[in-house]
């Protein structure tokens, strides 16, 4: 195997745990499991030998794909899987990221998304891949428990599911504090260096997280974390 690629068919885990949620949630879609000979074999290292022995997924011993895959020296495993399509629900709330472009911004917001029990995320092109390696470990395996899609436009997205519209940004006028909650609804956030642009200004209710002056804006993943918070802490 070779480091990864955006037109790859394939991706893969880097590390025991994230394998074992693959293997959780996605088993349909492993290919095979890559495993170190420095392994230990622990209590996650047995559960993942069965899984793929009573699936009979191919396990393969190889401490040169894994060193040659891996950028940290203490991952001894890597589960290699199918890209796989993915819908959103309709009736539920969505997280809407316009042009996000930092692979780790990307798998953090996937954690806490999920964490909060929104498990839709919509993704505006152009934006980094949500499959890669970078994203899917600081997910944290998240990402196989999350319903996905990409759009070319915003247009295209909200064509197809009419709901309560919020555009988080520096411009907005309704703070977060204050905001009247209607449900299902989708927030909405813009590149980690630009944010949104004015037109999102008539699009639902655009919202501000208000913060000292001392700083210009929040980073994009703690400035969802937030809104996710507000808006699921009635919900949990």
């Amino acid at each position: 195997m070779k480091k990864y690629k955006k037109s790859d068919l394939e991706s893969y885990t880097l590390g025991t745990t994230l394998t074992l949620e693959l293997l959780n949630k996605k088993i349909e879609y492993v290919k095979r499991v890559y495993i170190h000979s420095k392994q230990e074999k622990n209590e996650t290292y047995e559960k993942i030998v069965n899984i793929c022995k009573n699936n009979n997924i191919e396990i393969l011993m190889s401490d040169k794909t894994i060193n040659s895959l891996s950028d940290k020296e203490n991952c001894y495993v890597i589960g290699v899987f199918e890209k796989f399509e993915s819908e959103i629900t309709d009736n539920e709330n969505h997280i809407v990221l316009v042009n996000p472009s930092n692979m780790g911004n990307l798998g953090t917001i996937i954690r806490s998304s999920v964490g909060f029990g929104i498990n839709n995320l919509v993704i505006i092109k152009p934006a980094v891949d949500i499959f890669d390696p970078k994203v899917i470990r600081s997910s944290m395996g998240a990402i196989f428990n999350l319903n996905f899609k990409y759009y070319d436009s915003f247009s295209d997205y909200s064509k197809n599911y009419k709901r309560e519209y919020y555009p988080f940004m520096l411009k907005a006028k309704t703070n977060l504090n204050n905001v009247e909650k209607k449900y299902p609804c989708s927030l909405i956030f813009g590149a980690e260096a630009t944010g949104l642009d004015d037109s999102y200004l008539e699009i639902g209710t655009p919202v501000i997280i208000k913060h000292k002056n001392i700083i210009d804006s929040l980073n994009l993943d703690n400035a969802v974390s937030i809104a996710l918070y507000e808006f699921t802490k009635d919900k949990i």
